[in-house]
């Protein structure tokens, strides 16, 4: 799934791009990972059909069970149906489980479909850039062998660059993805073209019958080889994901007459390509060149899988981001790497995990070809979760009968639990590594979710009502500090513990004290009419509520600063912003088993500085520590 930001403007300070420029966009930044898959997909489905040798009909198979898979999972399940299912122009499957728990409510099931998608997208991310760039570079061997020793140690060079580069921002070379992109796909239909009359009768490929029949009588051997034919949709996801950056119409506009036609008319020249030099299995991608075209070939090869695992990068970030902000994950450490993208955003940690993982994998597998048995089960059980998500909403939202659903529906999840089971067939041979990751990653992620609210459970009944402690201070009278004090808190009925421990050590009380709550809607992004809501207790208390929309990046000074419109003073050299610093412990038969509570106090303890991630004046902030046990 690739989340891009790349090419995220600000409504308020930039035009919209021409319709044109986004169709452009897209086929860079969308389509990416999609479009490198003619590099593998096609030699390692013929490869596992090719054991005791290979026929016309199972190479005719191969390449139409290749069409006919782009044709139902991409075609009419993402740019007919869940490019509709946008929640307020926004896609992604966090997207989607926020849109499904709008209209169907918040339950453990839908949260734990969303967990399940974005703890597979994270395998994904791994694996794209590890098998993309390496894939590009095993074009050297057939320049020459010596050339071709290097291919190993030009992708970790490669890679390495790539991540590197994140920290700096990519916005800058981020305009050139499109035109590459799109001259990538020139080539992929020229190449294909060319070679197709080699041998015509590849051009039943397009019949679906022909698809149906390999699975036939090739039977369970069959579910093996569609695992490997669904190397040819990694990326679909994109489609979705990229929703909000690009628009509906471009993206499919990009599908409909680019990117499909230019795969399609590639896998067609390779298909023709084996039947007429069944020797050209070897690399039938490579081999559509002629030999004098072959190192442009690869250089380009090299810079669209540069371009996948861009997106794929990015697309972690952003993932990371939408993620912490539904609570599925510790704050994190978020930099902006652009004054003129906003949501182009750089996050240390998840880079420097991805670095390490990348370059483990291609250390371990060493080639394109062992890293596919890795590929597809992270993707195929994504998709899975999507249209999971779908289907609720489509039901819910849209007022679709039981009936259109199982029409609609049912036929394209029942060929994902093909593509599913067939993917984990490759489990011994790498699938193992997106399924330990994910278990990994929905383990720390229940964990949190869970120890959040144990945590805020456990404050609320040690805690003193605000209505209360109001009542009280009126009575007692305490001394009087100048200015405002904002007082964060989860719970805007719960005196905040930073506030008590100011009452208790310091005996006094600000002009105006703000019990602030921070919420996150189930939407992409808040208009700045519904940004603030301020509620007056008494004369020196007030409630106030900030939302942000899942993607929005929080800021507190900027929100409150919309106080003024409601006539309120606000001035933040004379604001004091007191936080809660928490330190926890784990109690034996409390709450969670004792290894869980010690896996959350280790997640706890990640969650980035709140004055960062809230965009606090450090000068402006005061912290009160509290001890709690879980």
């Amino acid at each position: 799934m690739s989340v891009s930001p790349l090419l995220a403007t600000d409504d308020a300070s930039s035009e919209r791009p021409s319709f044109a420029a986004l169709t452009l966009g897209s086929i860079g930044v969308v389509y990416g990972d999609i479009g490198t898959s003619p590099l593998y997909a096609l030699r390692e489905s013929l490869l596992h059909a090719a054991e005791d040798g290979i026929s016309q009909a199972e190479v005719i198979g191969v390449v139409s069970l290749l069409l006919w898979t782009l044709t139902i999972v991409v075609s009419l399940k993402y740019v007919a149906l869940i490019l509709k299912a946008d929640n307020n122009g926004e896609g992604g499957v966090l997207t989607l489980l926020a849109l499904a728990q709008r209209y169907a409510g918040r339950s453990t099931a839908l949260l734990a479909v969303g967990m399940v998608a974005a703890s597979l997208f994270y395998g994904d991310a791994l694996i794209t850039p590890a098998i993309s760039v390496l894939s590009a570079m095993e074009g050297l061997k057939l320049v020459s062998p010596q050339v071709g020793a290097w291919a190993l140690p030009l992708t970790l060079v490669i890679l390495t660059a790539l991540f590197a580069a994140q920290a700096y921002g990519t916005a800058h070379i981020a305009r050139l993805f499109g035109p590459i992109t799109l001259l990538w796909f020139v080539v992929l239909a020229g190449l294909g073209l060319w070679h197709i009359f080699d041998a015509p009768q590849i051009l039943a490929a397009v019949n679906p019958l022909a698809a149906l029949s390999f699975v036939r009588e090739h039977g369970l051997v069959s579910l093996a080889i569609l695992g490997t034919v669904f190397l040819a949709v990694t990326g679909a996801e994109a489609l979705y994901a990229d929703l909000g950056h690009f628009g509906r119409g471009p993206i499919r506009l990009a599908w409909s007459t680019v990117v499909f036609p230019a795969l399609a008319l590639n896998y067609l020249g390779q298909g023709a390509l084996i039947l007429s030099q069944p020797q050209a299995l070897e690399n039938p991608f490579y081999l559509l060149a002629p030999a004098s075209m072959l190192l442009p070939l690869v250089v380009l090869a090299t810079m669209a899988t540069v371009i996948a695992a861009q997106a794929v990068i990015t697309g972690a970030f952003s993932l990371t981001h939408q993620a912490v902000q539904l609570g599925l994950l510790p704050r994190m450490e978020v930099r902006h790497t652009s004054a003129e993208h906003v949501g182009q955003i750089y996050i240390p940690k998840v880079n420097l995990l991805l670095f390490l993982g990348v370059i483990a994998l291609v250390l371990f597998f060493g080639t394109s070809s062992e890293l596919a048995g890795a590929y597809g089960i992270a993707v195929a059980g994504n998709m899975l979760a999507t249209s999971i998500l779908a289907i609720v909403v489509f039901r819910r939202a849209w007022n679709w009968s039981s009936l259109r659903i199982a029409a609609v529906m049912v036929p394209i999840v029942a060929l994902e639990f093909v593509f599913f089971g067939a993917n984990l067939t490759k489990f011994v041979a790498g699938g193992y590594v997106p399924v330990g990751l994910a278990l990994v990653l929905l383990l720390a992620m229940g964990t949190f979710v869970r120890g959040t609210r144990l945590v805020q459970e456990k404050a609320a009944r040690d805690a003193v009502p605000l209505e209360e402690l109001c009542a009280m201070l009126r009575r007692s009278k305490p001394a009087t500090a100048p200015g405002t004090a904002v007082f964060m808190s989860g719970d805007p009925l719960i005196a905040p513990s930073s506030l008590l421990h100011n009452i208790k050590h310091n005996g006094v009380l600000h002009e105006q004290n703000w019990i602030l709550t921070v919420k996150t809607a189930n939407k992409p992004r808040v208009s700045a009419e519904h940004r603030l809501l301020i509620e007056p207790i008494d004369d020196r208390f007030k409630r106030v509520t900030v939302t942000f929309g899942y993607m929005e990046e929080p800021n507190v000074p900027a929100a409150l600063a919309l106080a003024k419109r409601q006539g309120l003073k606000f001035e933040i050299m004379q604001t004091s912003f007191f936080l809660s610093r928490r330190s926890l412990r784990a109690l034996a038969h409390r709450g969670m088993p004792n290894w869980q509570d010690r896996l959350y106090i280790a997640l706890y303890r990640q969650v980035a500085d709140a004055t960062q991630f809230y965009r606090l004046p450090t000068n402006r902030v005061v912290e009160m520590g509290q001890q709690l046990a879980i």
